[in-house]
């Protein structure tokens, strides 16, 4: 999983070159505003995943630096975040979950 969440990372990382490339020096006019309806439509979709995944990045160390990353990469940072630290975040079992059978 590390392997795809890296690959993932380098990719990003040449879309958001990409796109902050064509924020500079626009393309061919059909291709500029594709693009940049692209960057657009992630950058959208990754503000969801903060959202969603706040409890997540709530208990990292470095909150601001781990959602900026998550902004940058999205889910592959989030593949790439330790385990241990997803089981904290966990919701919490209910009580009838965690009460011996009375049988």
């Amino acid at each position: 999983m590390k392997v795809i969440a890296g690959l993932g990372k380098l990719l990003a990382t040449l879309f958001w070159c990409v796109v902050l490339a064509n924020l500079i020096f626009p393309y061919a006019q059909p291709f500029a505003q594709l693009l940049t309806l692209a960057g657009l439509a992630v950058l959208g979709l990754h503000l969801v995943e903060l959202v969603l995944f706040n409890s997540l990045l709530r208990v990292q160390p470095r909150v601001t630096i781990e959602r900026a990353k998550v902004m940058a990469f999205g889910m592959f940072h989030l593949w790439s975040l330790p385990a241990a630290e997803r089981v904290a975040v966990a919701a919490p079992l209910n009580a009838e979950e965690t009460a011996p059978c009375a049988s």
